[in-house]
């Protein structure tokens, strides 16, 4: 026998299609946002070991994170359970993710100071500005992100790349590159 269920909210961010805040589920979706604040800030204030960190951030994300991932804080994440964490990943201090979208990032990243990751966007049309449109980033095995850089939603960072500090990627960056600039292009192939 079939049920006829509609998507959740959650099922529609996943699945990117644009939400709106008169949507069924954005009290519900609002809710996790104002619990996520508020464990960072805690988290943030509090955690002076390595250990209670991952702990702390682990609570947020709604899944362990390895013992081989290091995060510096502060740390700072809107929604926490959109966000994929591999082992071995190290994110440096002062680090923004907008996880509303989606962040996946693989085995062996190195995320620099001061990076900016946003899954979410906006439509230009001033009447329709309020809605979101998320839009998963990906970050591949043994990527370098520099310090100040930041990753645009809908990005897919290739394995071995490596995104200069203080680069704007607004679009894939191919595997075994090195990127830089605003907007980021190729500096060089095959690191």
């Amino acid at each position: 026998m079939e049920t006829d269920s509609k998507p959740t909210i959650f099922d529609r961010m996943q699945a990117g299609e644009v939400i709106k805040k008169t949507d069924d589920g954005y009290a519900a979706f609002s809710a996790i946002v104002a619990r996520t604040i508020a464990l960072c800030v805690e988290m943030n204030a509090n955690a002076t070991q390595l250990d209670d960190v991952r702990y702390r951030l682990s609570e947020i994300l709604g899944s362990e994170i390895d013992d081989s991932t290091t995060i510096f804080p502060p740390f700072y994440i809107n929604f926490g359970k959109f966000t994929t964490l591999g082992k071995n990943v190290f994110i440096n201090h002062a680090c923004s993710f907008l996880d509303i979208g989606g962040i996946i990032i693989e085995d062996n990243v190195l995320i620099g100071p001061r990076v900016n990751i946003t899954s979410e966007t906006h439509p230009l049309e001033p009447e329709q500005r309020h809605d979101l449109i998320p839009k998963k980033v990906i970050i591949r095995r043994n990527a370098w992100i520099g310090a100040g850089a930041t990753i645009l939603p809908g990005v897919t960072i290739g394995e071995n790349a490596v995104v200069a500090a203080g680069a704007v990627v607004s679009r894939d960056v191919p595997a075994n590159t090195v990127v830089g600039g605003v907007p980021a292009k190729v500096l060089k192939e095959q690191i």
